[in-house]
């Protein structure tokens, strides 16, 4: 599963830098047809329980201003289930989600939550709703997306990317052991959380790795460059990767 691969930028934290003023400005949707310019293949946005940063008019503006394609991190919840079946994004990646994180912290326990999770996957599946499940890169998780019917996986790249040296190697052979698992099986890797210039060329040479999800870095190196200028730099150290 080489060739190329897919860059899905996420635009939640331009939503945070907006909501703390309250106010229009910056506009996630101008961020998103940017990155869309900059050669984004996807656009990411989760919508949390607390609306913290992307709210529910963000995700209607979005799918009607842009012509990539929308995935919609939403909680394992009745609520993100109906909203998600409102308007139909290309894809919904389940996430685990605690009110008082920072940011997601670690990848959804699909094994323990089997139960809960089928007939959000089924129900999303029906729609024609691409599921996703953001899952540690560890075969009994891949197993329970295999039970679940999920056609994608997305790892936490967490650990990796906070490792250094020899942990870091272990880490990137986890993620790397995982994918082709995961491919193995009939289901699409991707990966995302915490990739920046300086780690992301390891994850995205992984043969079956179809697509990275990157938001935090980019929007924060935006600050420096623009968010074109990060955006195809990343681009391209991906393409190189491959």
């Amino acid at each position: 599963m080489s060739g190329k691969l897919r860059l899905g930028v996420n635009i939640d934290h331009v939503a945070t830098i907006r909501n703390a003023r309250g106010g229009l400005h910056p506009d996630p949707i101008r961020a998103a047809q940017v990155a869309q310019a900059a050669g984004a293949d996807g656009i990411t946005a989760h919508l949390r329980e607390d609306r913290r940063h992307i709210m529910d008019e963000d995700i209607a503006h979005l799918i009607g201003a842009i012509s990539l394609p929308l995935n919609l991190e939403m909680a394992a919840t009745e609520e993100m289930l109906a909203i998600a079946l409102k308007h139909r994004p290309h894809a919904a990646c389940i996430v685990p989600e605690r009110r008082e994180e920072v940011t997601t912290e670690g990848g959804l326990d699909a094994a323990r939550q089997h139960n809960h999770l089928k007939p959000l996957v089924t129900r999303l599946g029906e729609a024609g709703i691409r599921v996703s499940l953001f899952i540690e890169p560890d075969p009994r998780q891949i197993e329970a997306a295999v039970s679940l019917g999920a056609p994608v996986v997305e790892f936490h790249t967490g650990a990796y990317a906070h490792a250094e040296g020899e942990k870091q190697a272990a880490e990137l052979k986890r993620i790397a052991d995982a994918a082709a698992l995961a491919a193995k099986n009939g289901i699409e890797p991707h990966a995302g959380h915490g990739l920046t210039y300086d780690n992301v060329v390891p994850v995205a040479a992984i043969p079956q790795i179809a697509e990275l999800n990157i938001g935090h870095f980019l929007i924060g190196e935006a600050i420096f460059t623009g968010l074109e200028t990060s955006v195809r730099r990343m681009r391209d150290l991906m393409d190189e990767a491959r």
